[in-house]
């Protein structure tokens, strides 16, 4: 068996998320579809994040198995391209080491959340992955309470319930920036994410950026260990996963041992998300 990376972009308004639905359309049962026609063997996937209904991706990444002597024909990328809709490009594939996990192997995930509080909405050119916001926010107040949450902490309050899954994560980084056409963009890194977990943090800290809550609010909901109904999870269309982060090829075996015997001691404590 040889184990192959795929790099995957693609807008998620028209998909019913990243996993195979009987029925639905969804990113990875188009791309299974079409890599299974060009290869002419059965595919599958594992991916780094299993994105939701509505949200996008510039950075996802999964993997796959091709038995021998099955092999990857050159052009594989451009052939895709005339192929798949206009929604989804796989940007890049390749040879990948045997203990290559595109979701074990992950050190950290990367996300991007875009909302616009302009009278007039998002920008047409940006619709799809810009969430217009009903109300005015203050970015200082935002990023206030996103400093209340950085840490290891338990992100109950902001999951929703799967069961036999941790709410314990590493928030690395929740930081806000503002463009010139006033645009506010927030940067999320984790280790990994809870399910509908970076929707709910930006929900939280913008109700702070409304004036309608305190940062003193936002850091209590870490207190909590079950989903608060108090946050408004914030639209799928602006968010989107950016980057996801390997170690080095020789550390991926002790990096997905790692991360494997973490989920299995979750599984039995009984946490309540899924990443």
């Amino acid at each position: 068996m040889t184990r192959y990376r795929l790099d995957i972009a693609y807008d998620g308004t028209d998909f019913s998320g990243w996993a195979r639905q009987p029925g639905l359309r969804t990113v990875c049962g188009v791309l299974e579809e079409n890599l299974s026609t060009v290869l002419r063997t059965a595919v599958q996937l594992t991916v780094a994040g299993r994105t939701d209904a509505g949200v996008h991706a510039t950075g996802q990444v999964a993997h796959f198995d091709l038995p021998d002597p099955v092999v990857i024909p050159d052009g594989l990328v451009r052939r895709l391209a005339r192929m798949l809709p206009q929604d989804v490009r796989v940007t890049a594939v390749g040879v990948a080491p045997a203990d290559f996990d595109a979701r074990f192997s992950a050190l950290r995930r990367h996300y991007e959340y875009r909302l616009t509080d302009a009278p007039f909405g998002a920008n047409p050119l940006r619709a799809r992955d810009t969430a217009p916001w009903r109300r005015p926010v203050d970015l200082g107040r935002m990023q206030a309470a996103s400093d209340a949450l950085l840490g290891l902490h338990d992100f109950a309050a902001f999951c929703r319930r799967r069961e036999g899954a941790t709410t314990v994560r590493e928030l690395q980084r929740f930081s806000w920036s503002q463009d010139a056409d006033g645009v506010c963009t927030a940067q999320v890194s984790a280790d990994a994410f809870c399910w509908s977990m970076v929707r709910s943090l930006v929900g939280a800290v913008a109700a702070v950026g409304e004036g309608r809550r305190s940062a003193d609010w936002v850091a209590g909901l870490l207190d909590e260990r079950e989903r608060s109904s108090a946050i408004n999870v914030a639209a799928a269309c602006g968010l989107t996963l950016v980057r996801v982060d390997y170690p080095a090829d020789h550390e991926l075996a002790a990096r997905n041992l790692a991360t494997r015997d973490k989920r299995e001691v979750d599984a039995h404590a009984g946490g309540c998300c899924g990443d």
